[in-house]
């Protein structure tokens, strides 16, 4: 909690140093867009980890890490909807561990 005050603390400062008389409306969106919670190194290392070992004893590849599964764990982590940088970070992650990673997995399959 005290960590989330200091950020926040830290954030007004810094609008405020930015913009001594105040934040004109046209700056808002852009402004937000660069609060939005982004996972940092660690975070997107500790997903792709948890995604692995959800994966159990296997090896790779037996079946392709969703783009939707490293969504859920990270907007678990963020609680926001995850940014497509911090994906490709995770994706990134698990191709050097050697899994493969679906970036669509909800197209049709081949036909049986």
């Amino acid at each position: 909690m005290v960590e989330r005050l200091q950020f926040l603390k830290r954030v007004v400062d810094w609008l405020r140093a930015g913009y001594p008389n105040g934040v004109p409306q046209e700056d808002f969106v852009p402004l937000f867009a660069l609060l939005r919670r982004q996972l940092s190194e660690e975070e997107a290392r500790s997903v792709s980890a948890d995604l692995i070992s959800e994966q159990g004893s296997r090896p790779p590849p037996v079946e392709p890490i969703s783009k939707i599964d490293a969504a859920v764990k990270i907007t678990a982590i963020t609680q926001d909807l995850p940014h497509e940088d911090d994906i490709d970070r995770v994706r990134r992650h698990l191709e050097a561990s050697g899994w493969p990673f679906d970036d669509e997995p909800l197209r049709p399959g081949p036909p049986d």
